[in-house]
């Protein structure tokens, strides 16, 4: 029986095991998060909502539908914290420092899993890849929490300090939004607090734009060395953190619900804020309620967005949307060729881009239409603002999270767990399909009429 177990583990294609594999650490989290010392009261929180928070942490999105710090006992906030460092950077990293640790050898199984983990081409340094991601993480991390210390400290004492700082620096990177502050207020507390919301921003951004990109950045130094990929995901990055700051700023500038009667330093700091983590941080420190419905819109947009691939974030990416914008410009300027930077970009892979992004609004179209049966309380908004956080991974709400149904709760939470590991697993694997059935039959080609 073992044996024939085993044989069927190996006939699974890579993308297949990496969904069992986050489907497993969301079953661990939930039955962990269901026991009654996970919960101050000292009762089970249920299976539902212990499925709803695993699969949150998880799939790094940060809805919650109970406040983290009241309801959650230590234990319940250490394995929030676990799911949320292996769901960022993903059980197959964690899995690869253990076999460091005990120094077993990586086969070339692992490395393939390791390959559609971290969304490269082959596996050729995979394994080097991982290492640097490993220290790069725990380096960052550990950097951010020294920071966020010099405030949660001195206002917390030392040991609670260290554990907020620690928490949310590891929150942050991860880009889960899971926050202890406590009264669902996420940072909103600090919102004139340079050194929290800089350090949160820098967090995020550095966890969403990629580790292939951090680590090319640091070897090569030269934006003209950069791989292309690089230089499209920076280049999406700086254009979307403009627009945002600038639409924020200008929105909300006189808004008093939300930046108001803010100082100077406050509306800037909180323009910065709010245009980094809508791309699936999940962080805010305005409260999202009392913002204007284009501030709301762009943070939309952006939600779907999402970061960089091979990175904590979620989202359709920053690099598929710029190779989509790429064709754009492409089919404009009468080009026969699709470029990017003097480079000429594979037709297989705008195509893939378009299929992720129309294969993505459908779902997200699919579970507002079920919210909005399941959910009659709510408005057209919110449901159409919490399926898209749900699947960008963003884990920014209106509010209506608390209140959602069973039935709401579900799809909300298939919602994250497609919205994390579908892109990489689901959309991959047709494309590998797809290229495996090419060259077999092709049919004549006709035109059709556009536009």
């Amino acid at each position: 029986m073992a044996s024939s177990n085993n044989s069927d583990t190996k006939k699974m294609h890579p993308t297949q095991i990496l969904v069992l594999g986050f489907l497993s650490l969301i079953l661990i989290g939930t039955v962990l998060l269901s026991l009654p010392i996970a919960s101050k009261s000292g009762v089970s929180v249920g299976f539902v909502n212990a499925l709803f928070t695993a699969t949150s942490a998880v799939c790094v999105t940060g809805l919650v539908v109970v406040d983290t710090l009241t309801h959650w006992t230590t234990f319940g906030h250490i394995v929030i914290l676990l799911l949320i460092q292996i769901g960022g950077l993903g059980f197959m990293t964690l899995g690869t420092l253990f076999a460091f640790i005990v120094g077993k050898k990586i086969f070339l199984k692992e490395r393939m899993l390791m390959k559609e983990s971290l969304n490269q081409f082959s596996v050729s340094g995979v394994v080097r890849l991982t290492k640097y991601i490993l220290i790069m993480t725990f380096i960052i991390e550990g950097i951010g929490a020294v920071l966020l210390a010099t405030t949660f400290i001195p206002e917390y004492g030392p040991i609670k300090g260290i554990w907020y700082s620690v928490f949310h620096s590891v929150s942050a990177f991860c880009n889960a939004g899971f926050s202890i502050i406590g009264d669902f207020r996420s940072l909103t507390p600090y919102v004139n607090n340079p050194v929290v919301t800089m350090t949160v921003v820098t967090l995020v951004v550095l966890g969403g734009i990629g580790f292939v990109v951090i680590l090319e950045v640091l070897e090569k130094k030269s934006f003209k060395k950069f791989s292309l990929h690089t230089k499209l995901a920076l280049t999406m990055t700086a254009a979307l953190l403009v627009i945002g700051f600038v639409v924020m700023f200008a929105m909300e500038f006189n808004n008093p619900g939300t930046m108001g009667d803010l100082p100077w330093h406050g509306k800037i700091l909180s323009s910065i804020f709010h245009s980094v983590t809508p791309r699936t941080a999940g962080f805010n420190t305005l409260p999202l309620g009392n913002m204007t419905i284009a501030a709301l819109f762009i943070t939309m947009v952006f939600m779907f967005i999402g970061g960089s691939s091979a990175g904590t974030a979620g989202g359709v990416k920053v690099t598929t949307v710029g190779l989509v914008i790429a064709g754009v410009a492409s089919e404009i300027k009468g080009k026969h060729d699709i470029e990017a930077f003097d480079k000429r970009i594979p037709l297989h892979q705008i195509i893939r881009a378009v299929a992720i992004i129309g294969l993505s609004m459908g779902v997200i179209v699919l579970v507002i239409m079920v919210l909005s049966i399941t959910e009659k309380d709510a408005t057209f908004l919110e449901v159409m603002f919490e399926s898209i956080s749900a699947f960008g991974t963003v884990g920014l709400s209106l509010g209506i999270t608390t209140e959602l149904s069973v039935i709401g709760k579900i799809v909300v939470a298939i919602t994250m767990f497609f919205g994390r590991v579908g892109p990489l697993t689901i959309f991959l694997a047709l494309a590998q399909k797809t290229q495996k059935n090419m060259g077999t039959l092709r049919y004549p080609e006709e035109k059709i009429i556009i536009g």
